[in-house]
């Protein structure tokens, strides 16, 4: 049917293959923590402070306001 040394190559190359498939999926993994982490950390600041910085300038005019 088929020959040996052919099966032993087949195998070797599906377990390469499903080593390469798992390495894939852990950079996969990777890159998209690396996203939410990004996203958490950097735009998710960004967005509190345009509702932040408003309240600010209307506390430190108003204290200014009351010092003249």
């Amino acid at each position: 049917m088929i020959d040996p040394e052919l099966a032993a190559k087949l195998e070797e190359i599906s377990v390469k293959a499903d080593r390469a498939y798992h390495a894939a999926e852990s950079a996969r993994k990777y890159l998209f923590w690396t996203g939410v982490v990004t996203v958490a950390l950097f735009v998710l600041p960004l967005l509190a402070l345009v509702f932040v910085i408003p309240s600010f300038i209307d506390s430190y005019t108003t204290t200014l306001n009351g010092i003249m």
